[in-house]
């Protein structure tokens, strides 16, 4: 081993071959470090940190399930920082992970909005949502909820879906239903619901979910489609009446609620998000992604935790989970266009 003066004269000539041009600075470190102080300079560098982009506001189920996923992977991965990109939608940070470097060190969140809606909401996307992202695993699934203001159901003899579409079509143009906004994931459901059933309802948007939900505790609309996790405290305490769930089959959370689909066959609408990365980024990076996050999201203790936010958590392999958003894609193509909903 190479006394400290040793090592001081290597670094002295390190420098001045680095100010010649002849090798860089960090080249010329190296070449003059002795074999185990290199060893050691490299342990104590610190290591590479991952980027996990979530393109809403800290706070909601996407985000808690984000940070309880980027702690989860810590063991497998490294470090995982969660960065809170919200604005247009979910674009602003769709669009960050889409142009982020290919190398495994930045992914993000998909969401029924960012990679199904979007594309037809808006007359300018700034990402392709069918061929900008490698597809790495879905996460969540969160059912909707149709609900009635319990009073309202109780005043129309409503205690059914099917009820409900009979009073439709014997009193057409009285029903209304709220939502958080044009497009928003309640006011496609609600059009997906009246086109399949054929029925009528005026649609009424608010600004956000809470507004609408509101709206529908006062009376002022007859029903919603609801967030469960929103719902289910005024569904428990008796303000709503909960008729059906958009999920293909019944939740586990409401399993006394039939599906909408046992009353209009096919009928499937729900809020989901997943895990993506730039499009080249290689296979094999994302092969160990997926193996990082399945086992997370299959661990009992975080299953816990999803069903305390009323979530179901969905492992998948990349090739499901690009099937599944082309997929949504292709049904969201038809429900956006047919309710008129735009956003230039």
């Amino acid at each position: 081993m190479k006394s400290p003066g040793g090592i001081a004269r290597g670094l002295q000539r390190c420098r001045a071959l680095a100010a010649t041009g002849a090798l860089t600075l960090g080249a010329a470190l190296a070449a003059a470090m002795p074999a185990g102080a290199l060893a050691q300079s490299a342990a104590l560098a610190p290591a590479r940190v991952m980027r996990l982009i979530v393109p809403y506001a800290a706070g909601g189920p996407i985000d808690v399930t984000a940070r309880m996923m980027a702690e989860s992977v810590k063991g497998a991965l490294g470090t995982v920082i969660v960065e809170n990109r919200p604005g247009a939608g979910g674009n602003i940070g769709a669009d960050a992970t889409a142009k982020a470097a290919p190398d495994g060190l930045t992914i993000g969140i998909s969401a029924v909005a960012t990679h199904a809606i979007n594309p037809w909401l808006y007359s300018r996307m700034p990402y392709d949502a069918a061929s900008d992202f490698a597809a790495i695993t879905q996460m969540a699934r969160v059912p909707n909820v149709l609900v009635m203001n319990a009073d309202t159901a109780r005043r129309l003899n409503i205690a059914t879906l099917a009820d409900l579409v009979r009073y439709a079509k014997a009193n057409p143009a009285r029903l209304n239903y709220a939502s958080g906004g044009n497009g928003s994931a309640g006011h496609l459901a609600g059009e997906l619901f009246k086109a399949q059933a054929g029925i009528f309802a005026l649609h009424i948007p608010y600004n956000g979910g809470s507004p609408a939900q509101l709206a529908l505790l006062s009376g002022q609309v007859d029903f919603n489609f609801d967030n469960l996790a929103t719902a289910s405290a005024n569904i428990k305490a008796g303000k709503l009446k909960a008729l059906a769930v958009t999920t293909a089959r019944r939740s586990p959370f409401l399993p006394d609620v039939p599906a909408v689909a046992e009353t209009l066959k096919g009928f499937e609408i729900d809020t989901w998000w997943g895990l993506v990365a730039p499009a080249a980024t290689p296979r094999d990076v994302v092969a160990r992604l997926n193996q990082a996050f399945v086992a997370a999201l299959n661990a009992p203790d975080n299953q816990a935790r999803f069903a305390a936010l009323m979530a179901e958590p969905v492992a998948s392999s990349p090739e499901q989970f690009a099937s599944f958003m082309k997929s949504e894609r292709a049904k969201y193509e038809k429900v956006v266009k047919a309710s008129g909903a735009r956003v230039d």
